[in-house]
């Protein structure tokens, strides 16, 4: 099929080898619609001259009426290599003339539409091997797509599109037939056959699944061994629990490695908080500049168990300063969160430029620091080391605070203070720049995973500010996105709630109020989890394949209805979901549940074996599985205190569940004894004696 695909694209590039570019067009009155939307993606296009629509059945009716080709052009606002094909392109009359002739201009932003970007992103993987964006791509009028690739220069652009009108014109057939096969090739991708074998997941063995897994490794900078890297929080997450729970050194010191050199590197703002999105080179030093709230929100929640259990003091740093960051710059008055920082930003002479906003000259920092300059160069590697291109430093460490204070003998306490005025110094000094542009859309998922993030830091380190917040964010999910209905929204922007919820809405979600119930002991957090989920199984279960579509049978069908099963940088909506799925059925006594999780399962470990780091989650879902997994219920008049206890333990293979009352849930039911508080360690409903000591609890378990 694929050979199909490439006569295709050589039938193209024939054409424009033969054929003239000299055909006049007409520049004509453009209208472009894209000010009606509320994407910031979308309103950055909204005065270019090409003819944009939004998304949606008016636009797909246009298409069809008229018999025109579409260009559907999908991309994000931090997207830096999409505002370098706008400003090249997508601002250029005579592109735009050659556009507007004869196709309908369809601009889609991929965190709005997440279910139209996979469809065409599957599309170009299968014409060219590879995808990315921005992403354009050419469809039939009625979406099916005929070619596509990422960023093209100018020349290239126009030249393909003159090329593909002219086949459309003159041979039509031959688009239709690689529409056919495309559909086809779409449509077999993300199938995964029901596995009816017997498996027993206890005994499955993963010795050779890590073994191959660690050929990829790092073992100097930590991450994957290759260039650009990206943190992939999740795979890390499954990384320590192994280590941890197999008692593996060399595991566990690959793990603080990778996330020593990714707190050292240039990927973390040691100014500002955060991380951008991943790192051009292998050592985690130079980022791709744009800052991402579902990055950030990861490797809190990350950070935050990796100091539970290594008690690591940097990790504690980190947790800090990116919440710091998060409550600053991407919180709205209402507890929300906003999406994104674009990658580029302002320089003086008012050009957009990555990474103008972070980046530093010697002169900068010698002028801004004093004589605290010598200690600082060496602690961020002012040198060859910390050099990007120009006379541009990005700060990157290479030494740990120990080492540093031997070296230069001053006290750790002294280096705290100095590195706290430094901050703040050339924190003061950077906000005179223009900041990067903001993406301040709402999107529910990406929110579950801040919300879940505040929920493990405040477990961590007991900080009420991240109680507030969390509980403030719930809130705001529970009365703005929160249908009547039961359905999600997806997205929110400027007091409007839109697009029907994907699934990675609320698995992300129910996922945030599992972890506000075992901080909070509110029930109402368990029940909302349980609601969405019923939710769920109506509108997104499959019960012949035993997995969850990506939409609703409620949206408006698109080429395919697809299966999101591969974990990314994001894990896959279906991990998550049946990592929910075997939590909640201990909490509701739901069988269901269980035996859904396990046959979703058993479903994805053939593709687990061939590629594990794309199966993280499932492999932390299958070690809930292999390892006991812990009831604790915790019931009188202290359950709150015991719980922040519990909390401070290391313990990714339990559940939490309790109450200061009587409580008639499975399981609390008959639990409640008047003026004590027991803690109870259960597996599978068979219980140790209660104990009134949680060291005593904990004791049971490890």
């Amino acid at each position: 099929m694929k050979k199909k695909y490439l006569i295709l694209l050589c039938f193209i590039t024939f054409y424009s080898c033969v054929t003239s570019n000299k055909d006049s067009v007409d520049i004509h009155q453009y209208t472009n619609l894209l000010a009606q939307e509320t994407s910031p993606y979308l309103l950055q296009h909204a005065h270019n001259p090409v003819d944009w629509r939004g998304w949606n059945d008016q636009t797909l009716e246009v298409a069809k009426n008229e018999k025109k080709l579409m260009i559907v052009s999908i991309g994000y606002a931090a997207c830096h290599w999409c505002h370098v094909m706008e400003r090249e392109s997508f601002e250029d009359s005579a592109v735009a003339a050659v556009m507007n002739k004869n196709y309908i201009n369809v601009k889609v932003d991929r965190e709005e539409r997440p279910d139209v970007d996979q469809i065409y992103i599957n599309a170009v993987q299968l014409l060219t091997g590879s995808a990315g964006w921005p992403l354009n791509v050419i469809t039939l009028p009625d979406g099916r797509p005929i070619w596509g690739g990422t960023y093209f220069k100018k020349e290239d652009w126009t030249n393909v599109l003159e090329q593909v009108q002219k086949i459309y014109t003159e041979n039509p057939d031959k688009l239709f037939e690689v529409a056919k096969n495309l559909e086809q090739g779409i449509k077999s991708m993300d199938l995964l056959p029901l596995n009816q074998e017997h498996v027993d997941l206890k005994k499955y063995d993963t010795q050779e699944i890590i073994k191959l897994w660690q050929e990829s490794f790092d073992n100097t900078y930590g991450g994957p061994n290759r260039a650009p890297k990206f943190m992939m929080p999740n795979t890390i997450s499954y990384l320590l629990r192994k280590a941890k729970q197999s008692q593996d050194k060399a595991l566990l010191t690959y793990v603080t490695t990778t996330l020593d050199k990714m707190a050292y590197g240039g990927i973390y703002d040691h100014i500002g908080g955060g991380f951008s999105r991943y790192s051009v080179d292998k050592k985690w030093h130079i980022p791709h500049f744009e800052k991402m709230l579902y990055d950030n929100a990861q490797l809190v929640s990350l950070y935050s168990n990796a100091y539970l259990a290594t008690k690591n003091n940097l990790y504690k740093q980190v947790v800090s300063q990116t919440l710091a960051f998060i409550a600053r710059e991407f919180t709205n008055s209402e507890g929300a969160f906003y999406s994104s920082y674009d990658a580029d930003s302002q320089t003086k002479e008012g050009v957009l430029e990555e990474g103008a906003y972070y980046v530093f000259t010697q002169e900068e920092l010698t002028k801004e620091l004093g004589e605290d300059f010598t200690l600082f160069e060496n602690y961020y590697n002012i040198n060859s080391f910390g050099l990007w291109e120009g006379d541009h430093y990005v700060l990157i460490r290479s030494k740990s605070d120990p080492v540093i204070c031997q070296e230069f003998g001053i006290t750790n306490e002294a280096l705290q203070v100095k590195k706290q005025r430094w901050r703040n110094t050339l924190f003061n000094y950077r906000n005179k720049r223009d900041k990067p542009r903001l993406d301040d859309k709402i999107l529910t998922s990406w929110n579950g995973l801040m919300l879940k993030g505040y929920v493990d830091a405040y477990k961590a380190f007991q900080e009420p500010s991240y109680l507030k917040a969390a509980l403030k964010n719930a809130h705001f999910i529970k009365s703005k996105q929160w249908q009547p209905s039961g359905a999600l929204f997806h997205s929110y922007k400027d007091g409007k709630s839109t697009i029907n919820g994907y699934l990675e809405d609320y698995a992300t979600l129910i996922d945030a109020f599992i972890g506000l119930y075992e901080i909070t002991l509110d029930s109402q957090w368990i029940d909302s989890a349980n609601e969405l989920t019923s939710y769920v199984y109506a509108h997104f279960y499959d019960s012949q394949k035993q997995l969850f579509y990506f939409t609703s049978d409620l949206d408006p069908s698109l080429i395919t209805r697809s299966f999101q099963y591969r974990d990314n940088v994001i894990p896959a909506s279906n991990s998550m979901m049946a990592k929910n799925l075997l939590v909640l059925s201990h909490h509701f006594d739901n069988q269901t549940y269980a035996a859904t999780a396990s046959q979703m399962l058993k479903n994805v470990l053939s593709e687990i074996e061939k590629y594990p780091s794309g199966f993280s989650n499932w492999l932390d879902l299958l070690a809930n599985f292999q390892n006991n997994f812990y009831e604790i219920v915790v019931v009188g008049d202290q359950a709150q205190e015991k719980v922040k206890e519990i909390n401070q333990y290391y313990l990714p293979n339990k559940l939490i569940a309790g109450s200061t009352q009587k409580g008639e849930s499975p399981l609390l039911k008959q639990r409640y004894v008047e003026n004590e508080t027991f803690v109870y360690v259960c597996v599978n409903n068979a219980c140790k004696m209660p104990e009134t000591q949680v060291s005593k609890a904990i004791d049971l378990i490890e």
